[in-house]
């Protein structure tokens, strides 16, 4: 899990996903250096601006989060991220500040896919 402006790590990202909804802001698509961009598996638009990253309602939020992993077109895009994973690294990338990556949604990822870094 990591931000999509920190630098490349060669060897160590292993498959590069990005599972935000929107796009990084002031980035530009060759820069990101992306495999691929999972869409499919990021929060609701809804929940994301309800959630607004308050320490407060994280809980709350990864439990809305999980609900909406459990519908059909996201669960088969975790699914899929779920296999991949198995086959080696696969880094979620994320553009959420530094000090909130370990209450965004890639967290909630990261345990649903039973990763640690």
């Amino acid at each position: 899990m990591r931000r999509v402006y920190d630098e490349v790590s060669p060897g160590e990202d292993g498959l590069r996903v990005l599972v935000d909804r929107v796009w990084p802001r002031g980035m530009k698509k060759e820069d990101a250096r992306l495999d691929e961009w999972a869409k499919r598996i990021a929060p609701s638009t809804e929940l994301r601006k309800w959630y607004a990253h308050d320490a407060e309602r994280f809980g709350e939020f990864a439990e809305r989060y999980r609900a909406e992993l459990s519908e059909p077109e996201a669960r088969e895009a975790l699914d899929r991220l779920r296999e991949q994973a198995d086959g080696g690294t696969v880094t979620l990338l994320t553009s959420v500040k530094e000090e909130q990556l370990d209450r965004s949604h890639a967290a909630v990822l990261r345990e649903e896919l039973g990763g640690t870094g």
